[in-house]
C-alpha cells in the first residue's frame, strides 16, 4: 500500500509458475523482490482503471520485465502510458494456472474493472472495507451506475468472496453486505436520512454521511432535482443545528 495513496498494488500468482500485478501504484519495489524470491514470473499487469494512483508505477515493472502485457478495459486503454492491450468484460484470462475474469463496475471510472480471481475479487475503487467509491472523480459516470456495479455485480458473489479494494484493507462480500452503511441503506435496511445540507457549494439534502477508507467520509446526497451522488465528505457543510 502507497503511504501517501493509501492505494494498494497486489502480486498474484504460484510459487515457481507464472503471476501478474493488478495495479501499478506503488511502492513496486517489494513486490518485485517477493516475485524474484518465490520464483514467481509476472506476464501481466491488469488495471482496474487509469488514475494515477493506480498506474503511476507502470514503467518500473516494465523495466524490470520488459515484455509484460499492461491491460486496462477498452475505454481507457488510451488514458494509459504503457498500456499494451484491452481486458474484455466477460472474457476470462487465463494466466499460468489462474483465471481471471474481468467485471465490468463501471462509476467510478466509465471503464472501471472489478478482477475475481478464484475467491477474491479485485474492486478498484467501486467498493472498499465500510465504503464505496466516488462518482466525481476524472471519467467517472454516474451513482446509479456506482450502485448498480456495487449490488447487482459485486453484492452477487458468493458472501465468502474476499474483497481486496484499491485502497486500504481487505473485506469480504458477506461482511460488507451486513456492515457497509451504503449498502445497508440500498437493502431498506437502515433509512435514508433527509438532512439539509450544501455540497459542493451547492444547496442538497445529506442522505447518508458515511465511513471512508482514508479515516475521512464519502456522501451520498441527492440534489434538488431528485439525483443522487456520492461526494467527498469533505465538501459538505451542514446547516447548523436550531439553538431555539
Amino acid at each position: 500500500m502507497h503511504t501517501g495513496f493509501l492505494s494498494n498494488t497486489y502480486l498474484v500468482g504460484e510459487k515457481g509458475g507464472a503471476g501478474f500485478f493488478v495495479d501499478a501504484g506503488g511502492p513496486v519495489g517489494p513486490l518485485i523482490e517477493a516475485a524474484e524470491r518465490l520464483g514467481v514470473a509476472p506476464t501481466h499487469v491488469l488495471l482496474t482503471h487509469h488514475h494515477y494512483d493506480h498506474v503511476c508505477e507502470v514503467g518500473e515493472l516494465r523495466e524490470r520485465w520488459p515484455a509484460l502485457e499492461v491491460l486496462i478495459h477498452p475505454d481507457e486503454e488510451d488514458l494509459v502510458e504503457g498500456a499494451t492491450g484491452v481486458m474484455v468484460p466477460g472474457q476470462a484470462l487465463r494466466i499460468g494456472e489462474l483465471e481471471v475474469e474481468p467485471l465490468h463496475t463501471p462509476g467510478h471510472t466509465k471503464g472501471m474493472l472489478s478482477l475475481y480471481v478464484q475467491g477474491n475479487v479485485f474492486t478498484g475503487d467501486t467498493l472498499f472495507r465500510n465504503s464505496v467509491g466516488g462518482v466525481r472523480a476524472p471519467g467517472h459516470t454516474t451513482y446509479g451506475d456506482l450502485k448498480r456495479s456495487i449490488m447487482e455485480t459485486l453484492m452477487k458473489l458468493p458472501p465468502e468472496t474476499v474483497i481486496r479494494p484499491g485502497h486500504s484493507d481487505p473485506t469480504t462480500v458477506g461482511e460488507e453486505w451486513e456492515t457497509n452503511a451504503f449498502i445497508r441503506v440500498w437493502r431498506g435496511v437502515d433509512p435514508e436520512g433527509s438532512e439539509p445540507c450544501t455540497a459542493l457549494g451547492q444547496p442538497a439534502t445529506l442522505v447518508l454521511l458515511g465511513d471512508d477508507y482514508d479515516g475521512g467520509h464519502k456522501a451520498w446526497v441527492r440534489w434538488p432535482d431528485a439525483s443522487d451522488d456520492i461526494v467527498p465528505g469533505s465538501q459538505i457543510t451542514r446547516e447548523p443545528a436550531d439553538a431555539g
